[in-house]
């Protein structure tokens, strides 16, 4: 078992595209840094850590794993390498996520429920995969590898979603134990940076001048295909906080009440309240009449200064209530974002906004299986934005857009509040 010289950060994944090297050898040397990060991830980990699945939105480690080799099995190897030899027929059952057309699943729910294949065989899937998947690369045309470029980097992509999802899914998991255990006990929550007075909601603020403004990802480097395509849109006037909102101004909202006052929430989200019974950010738990809170290091206690975490989106529209102010609209925040103007728009907590998840105007799903990536997924979900503390060097983007139903917040996620004149 090893132990992460931190739970997020290691080096960012090579370009496939880079002019140093052979294009198999920068195909090589990206899809290894790629999956051996997933393997640093998984290291502090037991067997019986990986076999957990703690609640039906959460995977237990080892089916990250597999499953993330088993899309570079079905839709790379599978498709493309003549002669590939599957590792086990029946893995495919077990390790398809939601590609209705790449055949039947395993209820999604009913993961944790399989003591086999164990970690040990995963580690066994996983360099079989590898193997075949370099020992491809170096044996293909350059015109294949040129084919298939397009596809690998959407499936090293589509394995930092799952990098950050392992470590989600294990700190919910730990969280339920009544001796929690530490994933990496040297965690440390990352540095904030606030400008401004700290003892207003928001701290400082910046102008969004009423304007049209370009959204979406432009230019040819990676990104997913709900980020496109490039469209004009409305932003402005409002303003926004340069500050994610903090442990301490949200201990302030509980203290008023803020999660027993009905006119605060929205009726779904009240009804959550009641039936969770919430009284705290996720992971909170109070010890000798104390916050604390239960980290990848353990439980510690709350950090006042610290951007608070672990909030749903109906947490997050409460407390914009409870303050006077809104949530942010995912195209107010790109706008500003780009502009500079938010302190800790990346690797600390994603920010909910209040834009309904929803394809922009002229999206095509791109053909084939890969098709149900993310079109499928476009209702009854909220917008976040930015990236967290676990999400993998050099996966963040301004044009990212995550999504979530909103009562989850079991991820790293947080809120920065918007204002409008009036």
């Amino acid at each position: 078992m090893t132990k992460p010289a931190s739970a997020a950060l290691a080096a960012p994944c090579p370009s496939l595209f880079s002019d140093s090297g052979s294009p198999a050898h920068n195909l090589a040397e990206a899809f290894l840094a790629v999956r051996n990060e997933t393997e640093r991830r998984a290291g502090p980990l037991t067997p019986e850590d990986q076999l957990i699945q703690s609640m039906p939105d959460a995977s237990p480690a080892k089916w990250h794993r597999a499953h993330t080799t088993w899309f570079f099995e079905q839709f790379l190897l599978g498709e493309h390498c003549r002669g590939y030899q599957r590792f086990h027929p029946d893995y495919a059952f077990l390790f398809n996520s939601y590609y209705v057309s790449a055949g039947p699943r395993h209820a999604r729910h009913q993961r944790g429920h399989l003591t086999r294949p164990g970690a040990d065989d995963i580690t066994a899937y996983r360099a079989h995969v590898d193997a075949a998947t370099v020992k491809f690369f170096h044996e293909a045309s350059e015109d294949t590898l040129a084919a298939i470029a397009p596809l690998v980097e959407v499936g090293l992509h589509h394995e930092q979603q799952h990098q950050e999802l392992m470590l989600t899914d294990i700190l919910h998991a730990f969280a339920q134990n009544p001796i929690p255990p530490a994933y990496d006990p040297s965690w440390r929550f990352p540095a904030s940076t606030r400008s401004g007075d700290a003892s207003r909601a928001g701290g400082e603020w910046v102008d969004l001048n009423e304007g049209i403004h370009s959204i979406g990802h432009a230019g040819e480097t990676f990104h997913f295909d709900n980020e496109k395509p490039v469209h004009r849109a409305l932003v402005g006037p409002v303003r926004l906080a340069r500050n994610l909102v903090t442990n301490a101004e949200w201990l302030a909202f509980m203290a008023d009440g803020g999660y027993s006052t009905p006119t605060l929430w929205l009726m779904d989200g009240f009804a959550t309240v009641g039936n969770e019974g919430w009284q705290a950010p996720g992971h909170w738990r109070q010890i000798d009449g104390e916050w604390q809170v239960m980290t990848l290091a353990g439980v510690r206690p709350i950090d006042p200064l610290a951007p608070v975490c672990h909030l749903s989106y109906y947490e997050a529209d409460a407390f914009a209530r409870w303050s006077g102010k809104h949530l942010p609209t995912e195209m107010e925040w790109e706008v500003a974002a780009r502009a500079g103007h938010l302190n800790d728009a990346f690797g600390i907590v994603w920010q909910w906004t209040r834009s309904a998840y929803a394809p922009y105007p002229g999206y095509r799903a791109i053909e084939g299986a890969l098709g149900e990536y993310n079109g499928k997924f476009m209702v009854n979900q909220l917008v976040l934005r930015g990236s967290s503390l676990a999400t993998p060097i050099g996966h963040s983007r301004i044009s990212y857009r995550n999504f979530f139903y909103p009562h989850h917040r079991w991820q790293f996620t947080g809120l920065r509040l918007a204002d409008y004149a009036g």
